[in-house]
Formats: structure tokens, sequence, C-alpha cells
């Protein structure tokens, strides 16, 4: 297989990467991606997830990543990539924009001007609650971001929310 290749079938990966790019990620398979999406001198912020199969990243990190977004302003621009998959973007990512950083995955990064401004590794985000993660990027959000959500971004996410996870995110 050599350590190019992916480490899960697709079929395994498939259902986690839907979970964001049903929300409106761009998936970043190709360093060339990683590079053209993150390495931008606009002023932009940006949330990339390195998405994983692994159980937190289930329970909290992609849940919580995903209630984040119903805060009144969010990231400039969602992106994903896949620990384990695209071997290649992910350590292009990790070697260019997280540089000095431990590698773990799933990792929450928030990115401005091809700079990390803040990551929530993995150590942070285990044994945490979808909503505990969640509060923890609002309040990044709220500190970095402009963007504003419009009622009609935050009507789709919350009937993909309820469609996904059967439960009401905004409690109503």
């Amino acid at each position: 297989m050599g350590t190019t290749a992916p480490t899960y079938p697709e079929q395994i990966a498939a259902p986690f990467r839907l979970e964001l790019t049903e929300a409106g990620f761009e998936q970043l398979l190709t360093p060339e991606d990683v590079e053209n999406a993150l390495n931008k001198k606009d002023g932009k912020i940006s949330l990339v997830v390195l998405n994983s199969v692994c159980g937190c990243a289930a329970r909290a990190a992609r849940p919580g990543v995903l209630l984040s977004l119903f805060n009144e302003v969010v990231p400039d621009n969602l992106y994903t990539v896949f620990a384990g998959m695209e071997k290649a973007a992910v350590n292009h990512f990790r070697e260019n924009f997280l540089l000095g950083v431990t590698p773990t995955s799933p990792n929450i990064a928030i990115l401005k001007d091809g700079e990390l401004v803040e990551i929530l590794q993995r150590h942070q985000i285990e044994g945490k609650s979808a909503g505990q993660i969640a509060d923890e990027l609002v309040g990044l959000y709220n500190k970095e971001c402009n963007k504003k959500n419009s009622e009609e971004e935050i009507a789709g996410m919350r009937s993909r929310f309820i469609d996904r996870y059967k439960v009401d995110p905004l409690g109503v």
C-alpha cells in the first residue's frame, strides 16, 4: 500500500466527509488545493477541520463545528481535509500551516492570511461535548470573524442538522 495510499476504504470515510460537505465545507484533496485555499492574503478567516474517522471526531468535533456555525458571525471560508485519506494534502497542511504544532487528528484550525490564529487539537476535543466545542469556537468567531450569517443560511443549516441528528440545534 505504501505511505500515500488511503488508510481507510472510501466507503468508511464517505459519510464523515458528507457530514461537513453538505454543510458547505470545501474539501481540500491535494496540496495544491490546500495552498490555493489557505495561502491568501485577503484578510478573511478560514476554518479548517482536519477530519478523522475516530470517535471524538464523530461524537464531538464534527457536530460541534456544525453547531458553532449557527453563531451570528462565522468564518468566511469553510474547509476540510481528511486525515488518513488525502495524505499529501494533510501533510502539506501540517507542514505549511501548522508549523510547530504536534500532528493530531481531528483538529479544528482558524487561519487568517495563511497564518494560524487558533487551533483545537485532539487533546482539547476528547472528552468534551459537541456543545462545549461549539462554545469554544463561537468565542473565537466573536473575536476574529466579521461575516454575518443570513437568515436563509441559518434556516438551511438548521434543516440539515435536524435531518442528520434528529434534534433541533436551536431548541425551538
